[in-house]
């Protein structure tokens, strides 16, 4: 394991006092920096480190569109767009793609190999509507070019989860997504398994970065396997994949298997963790719910009834909790870990806003940040997260909000402590 600050575990005992926004050892401030008539949104969580500026963090990466009041048709295109930051975060297009909603966007990662120059997203095929992963270099050319496109004609994949490490990217299927969770995924995009609730030929792939390897971890047809004995009405249930969230040390990965989301009293909702080479397979013990991060070695950050824990997936139980119902409201939130593990963020909705409580070790010091209106987009496949992202550094927060003009906008939190 790589050296990192003590384990988030002595930041528990210490966050039991309430510190507020006006606490002179905790500061936030907060700008606008893209604006209208266009939208403009990251579409993801800042979990696993998923960082919107490149290395030197001259570049943020994000989308570009000219609407927001409903779901993209087959094959409508939005821009990929760099927002400089020395240029007061001018955007400028770069690219575009075919494969994105509001609340994953195109699932935008720096190359953890390349991280100055080079981004992961999703496309599709124009024709075909085969969606793949597309690796940009904003280096090559005039206005920066692909380097590589992953695309499999027997699968077609995107990316949903890069390691964090680099070197590999996890892939499913976006289309069956579509169908069965609309709010991940891409509509109109083609689905070999349509029809299938247990494919053997869908699941979670691993994808090598440098040689295009495919290979296929799990199948659906294994997970209704597992998962057989403890619910037996899998067998009624079309599977899916949410959240395939690679480890700080590249040596495990994270998901949920879902059916039947959005039935009321039929949901099917279990996280399982895998190694990357496709062994030690098992569904957790106990369930974590929101959407976890990983903390360091094997340990999750989620939530387990009112309380924001953190557990262990090797010893199967949980092992601490952060903080409490008065620091952190609602422990299901959107949750990010920072990059040197030294903050913690917790976003949650409440009545149209969006708020951020911000955790900081070792000192146990919080602030909750005033509010970002959802602009009533609460719920639904139109929804605005809040969906933290922290730059490379751990002092600013990129943030979704609806702005005066009623336009999807972004947001940096900037984030100032005594303690360093």
């Amino acid at each position: 394991m790589r050296n990192h600050p003590a384990a988030f575990l002595s930041l528990l005992l210490a966050c039991t006092q309430p510190l507020f926004a006006s606490d002179a050892a905790l500061v936030t401030t907060t700008r606008q920096i893209t604006f209208g008539p266009q939208h403009h949104f990251f579409g993801y969580i800042g979990h696993v480190r998923t960082i919107p500026w490149n290395q030197s963090g001259r570049y943020l990466v994000a989308l570009q569109t000219e609407f927001q009041e409903r779901m993209p048709r087959p094959g409508e295109a939005a821009d990929i767009v760099l927002l400089d930051t020395q240029k007061n975060f001018a955007p400028r297009v770069v690219a575009q793609t075919r494969a994105w909603n509001f609340q994953q966007g195109t699932m935008l990662y720096w190359n953890p190999a390349a991280p100055e120059t080079q981004f992961f997203f999703n496309d599709r095929d124009p024709k075909t509507h085969e969606v793949f992963c597309v690796l940009f270099d904003i280096s090559r050319g005039t206005n920066g070019q692909r380097v590589a496109e992953y695309r499999y004609a027997d699968t077609p994949v995107g990316n949903s989860g890069v390691a964090q490490n680099g070197g590999w990217f996890c892939a499913i299927n976006y289309a069956r997504l579509a169908r069965l969770r609309p709010v991940t995924g891409y509509p109109g995009a083609h689905d070999w398994t349509r029809g299938v609730k247990h494919p053997k030929d869908d699941g979670i792939f691993k994808v090598n970065v440098a040689t295009k390897e495919k290979q296929l971890l799990v199948s659906f047809q294994q997970l209704a396997d597992a998962l057989r004995a403890t619910h037996p009405d899998v067998d009624k249930k079309e599977l899916f994949i949410n959240h395939t969230l690679w480890n700080r040390d590249n040596d495990r990965i994270y998901f949920y298997v879902r059916g039947d989301f959005d039935v009321p009293g039929q949901r099917l909702n279990v996280p399982f963790t895998i190694h990357p080479d496709g062994s030690g397979m098992r569904p957790l013990a106990q369930f974590i719910g929101g959407h976890p991060e990983w903390e360091f070695g094997h340990r999750m950050i989620g939530a387990f009834e009112t309380n924001q824990i953190i557990y262990d997936t090797d010893q199967q139980k949980i092992v601490g909790t952060i903080g409490d119902a008065t620091i952190i409201p609602k422990p299901g939130g959107d949750v990010a870990l920072s990059p040197n593990g030294k903050w913690f963020v917790n976003g949650h909705g409440d009545r149209g806003t969006n708020y951020y409580t911000v955790l900081q070790h070792p000192s146990g010091d919080w602030v909750r940040t005033p509010g970002l209106g959802q602009g009533g987009y609460t719920s639904g496949e139109l929804r605005i997260d809040p969906g933290p992202l922290w730059n490379r550094d751990s002092t600013q927060l990129l943030v979704p909000g609806m702005a005066a003009d009623g336009t999807r906008q972004l947001f940096v939190i900037s984030i100032k402590s005594a303690f360093k």
